[in-house]
């Protein structure tokens, strides 16, 4: 056959250098036909230092997206973990609340319970609860916190819990009139039908922190830092401040500073008298009592709270100290079954750059009364009207069942205009006993008695 194309011979591959030749020749009769074709259609031939950039741009696009990959995934692992925490958080079923819309005003009910449940050793013998002395609950703490998103404000409402309300239901047990804390013992579903019902505050959400549950979350987050002025005790409550100064509380003293009602102080440094004194020895020994009872106990709280959130702040970011604090939080803590996770969040991002010193605290303005030979407290109006007003604008409801006056009388609310200055009870003491004539203050927030403690910063 004559030699063509096809006609190759096909002899050992010892003639590698004439096949290399033909190669060399080849790529470029194909090159030389591509710049050729890119000429005749007016398309420039790109450099190969373009192509090589275009390489390194798509592997470094490559990149990015295996490390934003990466951060779903851990941000992803980060929220199933937070989920799975905030599951083991108890929830209940709460009746009567009116879900939030977006964006818009919302209030949450907390309630803190006297409940002894959950506590042992020396802590349930200090509280009672091992003698079995107490029993129940009852919401010795009734605050509403009101939060304004679009503002970026909240504001918390305490309700004394020996104020006197119309009673929605076990009429038969307690009467028509009684104190509000009465209402929790079954759960919080009656609570919070009853404060709307005669306050016209709607409620979206609840939150209960037992005795448990206080110290639980004073002790996740390693205490709050409190300055006492004077050494201070409360033989009730156990709470034994032995120096004066910015201090550490944790554990069961932190309930103690929260549950003090008869709060005891010394500004000459006086020693506590031994065994157990009556009032007359501890006076005689120096040390100043604090008549204002359930409202002194408010201010304390107040106090607490704030150091609380200042110290949960600087720990919102750190995942070890949360993953320490939703570990403790599960054992004293009850949330209603409409919080979610989410929420929660939502509202840790937009106020965890919000001031603890800020959040403006008021009192329900009351005065003392007597009803069925028991002191009682009794709401005060104008005065009560103008402060809901102040707080809750125009998300506040007209009352359907309005708490008595001292005459057992249940007028509706007065109406009252918006202003900016909103009055308060104060109080005196009169040989140990708490006396509330209605006074006004135009800065409840601050309004607070130099010896009571303020949230402070460690040197």
């Amino acid at each position: 056959m004559p030699n063509g194309r096809h006609s190759a011979p096909r002899g050992p591959a010892n003639n590698s250098e004439e096949a290399r030749k033909r190669a060399l020749a080849n790529e470029a009769r194909l090159k030389a036909l591509g710049e050729a074709v890119d000429k005749h259609s007016g398309v420039e031939r790109r450099q190969r230092g373009h192509l090589e950039r275009r390489g390194h741009r798509r592997a470094w696009i490559i990149s990015g997206v295996v490390v934003v990959g990466l951060v779903v995934a851990l941000l992803g692992g980060g929220y199933l973990y937070a989920q799975w925490r905030f599951d083991k958080i108890p929830k209940i079923h709460v009746t009567g609340i009116s879900y939030p819309e977006p964006n818009q005003p919302f209030n949450i009910l907390a309630i803190g319970s006297d409940s002894r449940a959950g506590l042992t050793g020396q802590v349930a013998k200090q509280t009672g609860a091992s003698s079995g002395s107490v029993s129940g609950q009852r919401s010795d703490v009734v605050k509403i916190i009101h939060v304004d998103p679009v503002a970026g404000t909240i504001t918390m409402l305490s309700i004394p819990r020996d104020t006197v309300v119309t009673l929605l239901a076990n009429q038969n047990l307690f009467g028509r009139f009684n104190r509000i804390n009465v209402n929790y013992g079954s759960g919080p579903s009656l609570l919070t039908q009853t404060i709307t019902a005669n306050f016209g505050i709607p409620i979206s959400h609840v939150i209960q922190v037992s005795f448990a549950g206080l110290i639980n979350a004073a002790d996740a987050i390693h205490g709050v830092y409190l300055d006492f002025p004077y050494k201070s005790r409360d033989p009730y409550s156990g709470l034994n401040i032995r120096h004066p100064g910015c201090q550490l509380v944790s554990g069961f003293q932190a309930l103690a500073v929260a549950r003090s009602r008869h709060f005891y102080y010394s500004p000459h440094n006086t020693a506590w008298p031994k065994g157990n004194p009556s009032y007359g020895q501890i006076v005689n020994a120096g040390w100043i009592y604090d008549g204002t009872s359930d409202y002194g106990r408010i201010d304390r709280q107040n106090a607490f709270l704030r150091a609380m959130l200042a110290r949960v702040k600087g720990d919102l970011f750190n995942p070890v100290a949360l993953n320490g604090f939703f570990a403790n939080i599960p054992q004293g803590v009850t949330l209603d079954s409409t919080f979610s996770l989410n929420e929660l969040i939502g509202l840790a991002l937009k106020f965890h750059s919000i001031n603890p010193a800020a959040i403006k605290t008021y009192t329900l303005p009351t005065s003392g009364g007597v009803m069925n030979g028991a002191d009682v407290l009794f709401v005060q109006q104008p005065y009560a009207q103008q402060l809901l007003v102040n707080i809750f604008g125009s998300t506040l409801l007209s009352p359907t069942n309005p708490p008595p006056n001292a005459a057992l009388q249940t007028p509706m609310p007065p109406t009252v205009a918006t202003t900016t200055t909103i009055v308060n009870h104060t109080t005196t003491t009169v040989k140990g006993h708490s006396h509330t004539p209605v006074t006004t203050t135009t800065n409840p927030t601050l309004a607070v008695p130099a010896y009571d403690p303020v949230p402070c910063t460690p040197k």
